[in-house]
């Protein structure tokens, strides 16, 4: 079983496995993400998996050491997380649709910041006050949010206001991004389910058969890499080549990563537009 989607700890399951575990089951308890970017652990105190953002509907299963065991709500990405990250379930009325923002004491760009956010934070704005919108936590520019359910038309815009921010395994925000992380922010920005990790993310779409053209929105796959297609030669792609989100020339890309021992392209998927 994989664990990073496999909703049970070694004592308790959610409802969804049913029929499949002969552990108590449980509906979980839902909440939500109380601080900028939460790390999503392996285990308590283990190695980052993923992030979510603030906001973000977190389903606590088992608590162990300080720590929630649960699933994202947008993914099913199964992890924890530390009890000090999470609080009462919200409902959002807003989301970030800026690559970043700051949440502000006030709604003046000279008055203190109090955290930094990124692309699909989500927040619940309770007044306007001018150009600047007011949540419980401060105030946030109008113009960096759009209500829930609107959204982008465009993966890869989405993806290329993440140009140079740095390499990060497992970010899942402008301080830092990996392969699968760039891909799932910017296709969930424009509406599109996408799952957290590479592997997980080869199933999505449609298959493109061996020589056909690639076109923008694209996905480029190699064993543990994510690729988007810009247009006919290039890609772009969080890499631990420039350490950074990077344009690369998709023949040289394929040819560089062969070289370094990263093997073929192993698969080519085209994503339908969402439905409107």
């Amino acid at each position: 079983m994989d664990r990073r989607v496999h909703k049970a700890t070694h004592r308790v399951a959610h409802v969804s496995l049913k029929g499949q575990t002969n552990l108590p089951l449980t509906d979980g308890e839902g909440a939500s993400v109380i601080v900028a970017l939460a790390d999503l652990l392996s285990r308590p105190g283990g190695a980052r998996e993923r992030q979510l953002a603030l906001g973000e509907t977190f389903v606590v299963i088992d608590r162990d050491q300080g720590y929630a065991f649960g699933f994202a709500e947008k993914d099913g990405y199964c992890g924890w997380l530390p009890d000090s990250a999470l609080g009462a379930a919200f409902a959002p009325t807003h989301w970030v649709c800026s690559p970043g923002t700051h949440l502000y004491e006030g709604p003046k760009v000279q008055r203190p910041t109090l955290m930094a956010l990124s692309l699909g934070a989500r927040v619940k704005v309770v007044d306007v006050v001018g150009d600047w919108m007011q949540t419980p936590l401060g105030f946030i520019p109008t113009r960096h949010l759009f209500p829930v359910g609107q959204v982008f038309g465009d993966p890869v815009t989405q993806a290329e206001g993440f140009l140079h921010v740095p390499y990060l395994w497992g970010g899942n925000s402008r301080a830092g991004v990996d392969c699968s992380g760039l891909a799932q922010m910017a296709h969930l920005a424009c509406g599109i389910d996408f799952p957290g990790d590479s592997d997980l993310q080869e199933s999505v779409g449609h298959a493109l058969p061996e020589g056909a053209d690639v076109r923008r929105g694209d996905l480029i796959f190699w064993e543990g890499h994510i690729a988007m297609v810009v247009d006919g030669t290039r890609l772009i792609h969080a890499n631990g080549h420039t350490m950074s989100v990077a344009y690369e020339g998709i023949d040289a890309c394929i040819a560089r990563i062969a070289t370094q021992g990263g093997g073929p392209v192993t698969h080519r998927r085209r994503i339908a537009p969402p439905s409107r």
